[in-house]
């Protein structure tokens, strides 16, 4: 890959994304999976769901290449891509996760970066994207979850990192000391 490939470059980053979402599941539990650790509901197996429909969306409906194992979106429900049911297992999810990649792959694969689309959800004229549009949207989007799945997985067991196999985090004495030197800075600063 170089600075001449941008679908490329831009490939990578999102494949990336897509790998770290999955490697913040490993070596959990079904409950850990599923369990909301903030207000808002948010847990690891449903960013998966939820980034799923997104990919099948904006590369297969968007470009008219509709795949057909695009969940439906519950229109009574929209939080239900946010969250598995005690039905869906994770193997499911994953699974169709996996094959959403295939179809996104695809879809990039098979058409050049000005091809035109049409977000089925957005409103005109906003709804008309390039493919290079949505890769930058997913891209970001994916990114922008595996930062919450970084936080998630955090509170469940401690589990850092930015990469599976290369910690980007200082060694225990170190992290201890900077949390403690975080924690005396917002102490000094608070409004009394």
């Amino acid at each position: 890959m170089t600075i001449t490939d941008p679908k490329g470059s831009l490939r990578k980053y999102l494949q990336e994304a897509r790998d770290a979402m999955l490697w913040k599941l490993e070596g959990l539990s079904e409950y850990d999976l599923r369990r909301p650790l903030v207000p808002t509901g948010t847990n690891l197996l449903g960013l998966v769901k939820h980034l799923t429909g997104l990919e099948f969306v904006y590369f297969g409906t968007t470009f008219g290449r509709p795949s057909p194992d695009e969940p439906p979106f519950d229109e009574d429900d929209p939080l239900a891509d946010l969250f598995a049911t005690p039905e869906e297992s994770r193997e499911q999810i994953t699974g169709l996760y996996r094959r959403a990649w295939a179809h996104s792959d695809a879809t990039i694969e098979a058409l050049s970066l000005d091809s035109i689309g049409h977000v089925p959800h957005w409103p005109p004229p906003h709804d008309e994207v390039t493919l290079h549009m949505m890769l930058v949207h997913v891209l970001t989007e994916t990114h922008r979850h595996a930062g919450h799945a970084d936080i998630v997985r955090e509170l469940i067991d401690g589990n850092v990192g930015l990469l599976r196999n290369k910690s980007n985090l200082p060694d225990e004495p170190a992290w201890e000391k900077h949390w403690n030197r975080v924690e005396t800075a917002a102490k000094q600063a608070r409004d009394d």
